[in-house]
């Protein structure tokens, strides 16, 4: 029997797709450059770090931590990128933390952790706070957006300790061979509303209007081999493995040279790593006996909020532990699991979410860029 948070797992994220359709326009005003130059985790300055400023009970000011302690600030500005703020009216930071603080009288938005919760059954889907204290809040558009400010620094290189992504050139060879040759890659992705776009910028119509991660992706592919990647997105808010599965005779249909399967967020509510797995094994086997040439990048994709009771947060490790299971020539990995499990020792959910939940921003959607562009782009830019 499928459990009753499944299915709300499930249903936030299908009615969460079906609001709006991604809006193709941008205006990047935000400053932030969505091609990548250089990985966060080889670069000494971080572009468009997203933040939430909270100022809880008793304290004196807002804060919030960045990733890394910064030796300068370069920019602040409010997520759409419209309002750039100043340092010492709006702001405040040492060279001895990666805390910055509010002064009475910023205009830089924060929140208290009150502002962030709802009462029970307040909102559409009952998103009950694994404390018991009310619900999350849920942001069906660009609620956390809005809150949200981005930050833009230099700091010392090398900071970053956890997993770095590999160039994938040698498991993923048919892929490279046609990139390089600047011949037509034709690209499927198969996933849920995090693939959809949900949340973006760009879904939700609002400055700075960025794209979904893989429409990023393609961009940096064509830009970096110069040649032809076609997008074909099968990708359905709400759905699962066992939805992927169903579906995955549309990706042979579309003949793809490479598929990026890209679940895990909806089946974190109830389904094993092992039956996970298989769900993951029978999509790559279909499409492997129809198009044998065809190859597989699959998603270890970012954690849930720990604090949502619906999400089985020792799973999302295990998920990626079993999708590591199936690499081999032709199948390569791609982990942000455990690059998210990183950034969240550092910094807040509400940080780096869309949705409050179980979706990325604007931030987290280009770390997907970076890890996926890792992956298919030899980056020449101070690796160590």
């Amino acid at each position: 029997m499928i459990s009753r948070k499944f299915l709300l797992a499930v249903l936030v994220g299908a009615f969460l797709c079906s609001r709006h359709s991604f809006a193709a326009e941008e205006a990047p005003s935000s400053g932030v450059r969505y091609e990548v130059r250089c990985p966060f985790w080889y670069s000494s300055t971080m572009e468009g770090e997203s933040v939430l400023f909270v100022r809880g009970d008793g304290d004196d000011s807002a804060t919030a931590s960045l990733l890394f302690q910064p030796t300068r600030i370069l920019q602040v500005s409010s997520s759409s990128g419209e309002v750039i703020y100043t340092e010492g009216r709006d702001l405040t930071w040492n060279l001895d933390t990666k805390e910055i603080k509010l002064p009475h009288g910023s205009r830089i938005v924060f929140k208290t952790p009150k502002d962030l919760r709802r009462p029970a059954n307040s909102q559409r889907y009952a998103l009950t706070h694994r404390d018991g204290e009310g619900e999350i809040l849920f942001g069906s558009g660009h609620e956390y957006h809005d809150m949200q400010t981005v930050v833009t620094y230099e700091h010392a290189r090398g900071a970053w300790t956890g997993t770095v992504p590999s160039y994938a050139g040698g498991q993923l060879p048919r892929t490279i061979k046609k990139l390089s040759a600047k011949k037509s890659l034709t690209v499927a992705l198969l996933g849920d509303s995090i693939s959809a776009g949900c949340n973006a910028s760009g879904w939700a119509k609002t400055p700075p209007f960025q794209p979904p991660y893989q429409d990023l992706f393609v961009r940096n592919l064509e830009a970096s081999h110069k040649a032809r990647v076609i997008l074909k997105n099968f990708a359905v808010g709400g759905t699962d493995t066992g939805g992927g599965v169903a579906s995955i005779g549309e990706v042979i249909k579309a003949a793809p040279d490479l598929v990026i399967v890209a679940f895990g967020m909806n089946d974190s509510a109830r389904r094993p790593a092992q039956e996970f797995r298989a769900n993951t094994q029978r999509m790559v086997d279909a499409v492997q006996k129809a198009h044998p040439s065809c190859e597989f990048i699959l998603v270890a994709g970012m954690v849930g909020n720990a604090d949502w009771t619906a999400l089985r947060q020792e799973l999302f490790p295990q998920y990626r532990d079993a999708l590591a299971d199936l690499t081999r020539p032709g199948v390569a990995l791609a982990d942000l699991t455990s690059i998210w499990i990183e950034l969240l020792k550092h910094k807040r959910y509400w940080d780096l979410t869309g949705n409050g939940v179980n979706h990325p921003n604007d931030f987290g959607r280009r770390i997907y860029v970076q890890v996926l562009s890792s992956m298919l782009i030899q980056f020449s830019c101070g690796q160590k």
